[in-house]
């Protein structure tokens, strides 16, 4: 499991180290760490041309002494300041002692840049002095970020204004949640993590790796049954949206369940494409209800809610929910809304929530008592207290009609073989990326409901 933590935590674990540490150590860690990167990115040291753009705080110390060891090194390292009043001292110190300068603007020839203007502790964006720097870099040099890229929040990911876009992070000690939630991560680039220490627990943010997926993963034994493994009911589709049905039910059928059970007006075209589905009501064990639904159907939805088995809520389903309908339920809901629908459901802008995803995904579980699988750039799982769920796998070509209707349903069908709602969501999520990826683009959600049997292997390989 890979886990961020908040900017307090973080903080915390930090003042502790350092209290048993010689002064200063805790950087020369830092700075180790981010020199040993910069220096491979480099296509030589000795006579690299590196550029630091330099904050008051100890991100800017960071870089200067990372800065002072590439110089020791042999690289020609400029550092550029934010405010020349208000640079690290012993940072500055080591740096001059190396041989390197100190400049009042950007170099226009450069192997590489260091952005280290701002620190975890930074928030709304970068102001117009550090801005008008970031605005100089050259064209085409690799940026390098320290802990994080400038401007972006890091509990959050938000990006409130002018930001740094990196091609590689280098963060210490631990994850921050706005290296993996949109739109900040989307800033990062690759992100190296350098152990510098802490001692660190109760995370904000985590994220699935395949030995997670793979123990969660429901696979049958000798003795089952197609009933045992758990049987899903999917309601969805209507005269107008008939494949809707049809791709959930293809999700559904490969999410490990043992039967997948439609009701609704497609069943024709469902029965032709996939003839193993049980056609109308009976017992399940989970219920999908709402893509493709059409208007004019909240008695279906408010009929599943009322089930005491768990209901995953997608697409048409999701209008005009009541909170306190879904809060006095007793078995586990599931929410899938797009930004737009968790807009709807909040009462706000979409561009408020796309801006402010994890806040989004926390107030609809919050406010609903369910946990919510917001969809998106990065998709999002929340539920009640825990630590939030980001998804690491997918790509752009999942931006394409239907691929929802597939996540549902493949969402649902693990729900039905026993999965709680957060662990049901966020394994079809990772499977449902991961089929994606492997699919290639650009696709089809047909295409990607077909190659979740090779993501399923896939994350099961040891």
């Amino acid at each position: 499991m890979r886990t961020a933590y908040s900017v307090e935590t973080v903080r915390a674990a930090e003042r502790e180290l350092m209290a048993r540490l010689p002064e200063g150590a805790l950087m020369q860690r830092a700075a180790a760490g981010l020199a040993a990167v910069c220096a491979g990115l480099l296509p030589r040291v000795y006579g690299g041309r590196v550029v630091l753009l330099v904050g008051p705080g100890d991100n800017g110390g960071d870089a200067l002494h990372a800065g002072a060891r590439l110089a020791r090194r042999g690289a020609r390292v400029t550092a550029v300041p934010m405010d020349p009043e208000r640079m690290h001292a012993g940072g500055l110190a080591a740096l001059r002692a190396a041989g390197g300068r100190i400049e009042p603007d950007v170099p226009q020839r450069a192997d590489l840049v260091v952005d280290g203007l701002l620190g975890i502790g930074g928030r709304g964006g970068l102001r117009p002095a550090a801005a008008a720097l970031v605005e100089r870099i050259p064209r085409g040099v690799p940026v390098v970020a320290v802990d994080l890229p400038s401007g972006v929040d890091a509990d959050t990911g938000e990006v409130a204004g002018p930001a740094v876009t990196a091609d590689v992070t280098v963060t210490f000690g631990a994850y921050k949640p706005g290296l993996l939630i949109d739109p900040g991560a989307s800033r990062a680039g690759v992100v190296h993590l350098v152990d510098i220490g802490l001692e660190l627990s109760g995370p904000a943010v985590e994220a699935l790796q395949h030995a997670d997926v793979a123990g969660l993963l429901p696979v049958p034994t000798a003795s089952s049954d197609k009933y045992r493994r758990g049987v899903v009911g999917i309601a969805a589709g209507s005269l107008q949206y008939p494949g809707a049905a049809v791709l959930a039910v293809a999700g559904a059928l490969r999410g490990g369940a043992g039967a997948v059970r439609y009701v609704g007006p497609a069943a024709e075209a469902v029965l032709a494409r996939f003839p193993e589905t049980l056609i109308g009501r009976g017992r399940v064990q989970a219920w999908v209800v709402g893509p493709g639904l059409g208007e004019g159907r909240g008695g279906e939805v408010a009929d599943l809610l009322a089930q005491d088995v768990p209901v995953l809520v997608d697409a048409d389903g999701l209008r005009g929910l009541d909170a306190e309908v879904l809060r006095a339920r007793t078995a586990p809901t599931l929410l899938t809304p797009h930004a737009g629908e968790a807009a709807a459901l909040l009462g706000v802008s979409r561009e408020s929530v796309e801006a402010g995803r994890l806040d989004a995904a926390r107030r609809l579980s919050g406010r609903y008592g369910a946990a919510v699988l917001l969809k998106g750039s990065t998709t999002l799982v929340a539920s009640g207290g825990s630590p939030v769920r980001v998804n690491p796998t997918g790509t752009p070509w999942l931006a394409t009609a239907g691929s929802g209707d597939v996540l549902s349903g493949l969402a649902g069908a693990l729900l039905a073989t026993g999965l709680s709602g957060p662990d049901a969501g966020s394994v079809a999520a990772y499977l449902h990326g991961l089929a994606a990826r492997l699919a290639g683009g650009p696709l089809l959600a047909q295409d990607v409901a077909a190659a979740l049997p090779a993501a399923w292997r896939d994350a099961r390989r040891p």
